[in-house]
């Protein structure tokens, strides 16, 4: 086929849209839906796994070093710990640190703390709080840190270490089965209002064969038309997902309860995924547009 009669027909599709406007509207409505719902759907999980590993990185390791250890001894034992691979942070707590938080933390034994210890630490030792990259190794990475010289115990919590890894798995499970649902449920959406468009238009298909217009020749109106209207419902899922992705995430973010105890402060914004957002909808929009009529069209053509 010339160019000259692909552009000719790439034109007669864009036309079609127009001229059947109706049920170019429902089929746009149709793949709008279908796309923000999966769209919406899988941005959530990525978010939900986002602020689980969130939380993960809330478990800290505690690291205790042995009385008296000297600013050498306490600096050797940091080097050794950053140099472990699934370390993240390391944050030093001098023993007066540790002190002035145990007598925040017990406000309670303030009579204690004023006439019996006063400012002496010398009873306490000096540590470290370490986060790590990957909660699901924190029991290995824990075990390295208490190998180290200089370090008298190290410490975290392997029951919330399980709790996220149980989290993670049973979010990836419901999120996916979900989304392959949806992912279904709009292809039959989708391919049934196709079909009704292409049946509403099935004189013009016979009449087209009749005097003697190839398959290809047919299916390539249809097919630019899918395409275009696909195209028009990515963008469009692509703007209304952004108004109301920025709309939560802006409500979220501010509620400093979430952020500390659910990692809401692990939400991922918007502007670091629009590219790939924006890329998915228009790139899925038009494929099932196209797809959709395409093989909707067979049904009349292959008579």
């Amino acid at each position: 086929m010339k160019l000259s009669g692909v552009k000719y027909l790439a034109n007669q599709g864009v036309e079609n849209i127009w001229k059947n406007k109706m049920m170019a509207f429902a089929t746009f409505c149709v793949l709008l839906i279908s796309l923000l719902l999966v769209g919406m759907a899988g941005l959530f999980y990525v978010n939900v796994n986002s602020m689980i590993q969130g939380l993960g990185s809330q478990n800290e390791v505690v690291v205790l070093m042995q009385l008296g250890t000297t600013d050498e001894q306490n600096t050797a034992a940091q080097e050794a710990i950053a140099a472990i691979e699934n370390v993240d942070t390391i944050d030093f707590i001098s023993k007066e640190e540790a002190l002035d938080r145990q007598r925040t933390n017990l406000p309670s034994a303030q009579r204690i703390f004023n006439d019996y210890i006063g400012d002496d630490a010398s009873f306490m030792p000096d540590g470290f709080s370490v986060t790590v990259k990957n909660n699901d190794q924190i029991a290995d990475t824990t075990a390295k840190i208490a190998a180290i010289d200089g370090v008298q115990s190290a410490n975290a919590s392997p029951q919330i270490s399980e709790f996220l890894r149980e989290l993670r798995r049973v979010v990836s499970l419901i999120a996916g089965a979900v989304i392959i649902a949806l992912a279904v449920v709009s292809m039959i959406i989708i391919s049934n209002t196709t079909k009704a468009s292409v049946f509403a238009r099935r004189e013009e298909i016979q009449i087209m064969k009749y005097v003697g217009a190839t398959n290809a020749f047919i299916r390539m109106p249809f097919f630019v038309e899918g395409m275009v209207t696909g195209f028009v419902a990515g963008v469009g899922s692509f703007f209304i997902t952004w108004a109301v992705y920025r709309s939560i995430y802006n409500v979220l973010i501010n509620q400093s309860m979430l952020m500390n105890t659910f990692g809401a402060g692990s939400l991922i914004p918007f502007n670091k995924i629009r590219i790939i957002v924006l890329i998915a909808y228009i790139v899925v929009g038009a494929f099932i547009g196209a797809l959709g009529s395409v093989i909707s069209t067979r049904k009349h053509i292959d008579v």
